[in-house]
């Protein structure tokens, strides 16, 4: 195998261990970012609860107050019945009467729905907010072990750094810049093996001459479908 894609390959290994452990702290970190969305959700939702009794006990407190008021109107308009002198004066009352008496009904069957539905809000927020306090602890818990994780993780990723460092120095820099280049641009694989005439990148067929070239391992190629850096190796079946 040519010196320079041996040098290559070599990097390639290192890379795609370091992009390995990448991948295993974005799903450490996703996992308890989903933990902590839910959370905000819940969290979110008791609150939007508290909101709506919030502003039921509020009408409550309205239509209790409107309650009384029509309730001293009554009062005050039958104390008047024994002084009017008509009954056209005794009609308008009466009919003043019922009509306060309609709305004292109407807001005290209100009030009624209003506690029903009170309640039923009330049992729900406290039921959250014990699961809440509950999965917050798991939550907090579970972050310190992510942290611990993560911190074992990146403790291998900077070994694996370091000895990346110390490789890269000895490859050319233009051939570095066209690797790192072609890693960006497929998928992470820069270099692949060619196996009976087939590039293990993309899957294509080379050209018999430019694989009988490739054979011989004493020059650089590249794929003429993906571009890839190519050589090749004899691997098990």
């Amino acid at each position: 195998m040519n010196a320079e894609i041996a040098q290559l390959v070599s990097l390639q290994d290192l890379d795609l261990e370091i992009d390995k452990i990448n991948q295993e702290i974005q799903e450490e970190q996703e996992a308890l970012n989903e933990r902590m969305k839910k959370l905000a959700e819940k969290e979110a939702h008791i609150n939007e609860l508290t909101a709506q009794i919030d502003e039921l006990e509020k009408e409550r407190r309205t239509l209790e107050d409107e309650t009384t008021d029509h309730m001293a109107h009554v009062k005050e308009r039958q104390s008047k019945m024994m002084q009017v002198q008509t009954s056209r004066e005794q009609t308008a009352l009466l009919k003043e009467i019922e009509d306060a008496k309609k709305k004292v009904k109407e807001s005290e069957e209100r009030i009624v729905e209003i506690m029903e539905k009170i309640e039923t809000l009330s049992t729900e927020a406290d039921e959250g907010k014990k699961q809440l306090k509950s999965e917050k602890t798991l939550v907090t818990e579970e972050t310190e072990k992510v942290r611990k994780a993560i911190e074992a993780i990146n403790k291998g990723k900077k070994e694996r750094t370091s000895v990346r460092e110390n490789q890269v120095k000895d490859i050319n820099p233009r051939l570095l810049k066209k690797y790192e280049t072609l890693r960006n641009r497929r998928n992470g694989l820069a270099v692949v093996n060619v196996k009976e005439g087939v590039c293990q990148g993309c899957f294509m067929n080379l050209p018999p001459q430019q694989y009988n070239m490739v054979l011989k391992g004493d020059k650089m190629h590249t794929c003429p479908t993906c571009q890839r850096i190519i050589y090749h190796l004899e691997t098990a079946n």
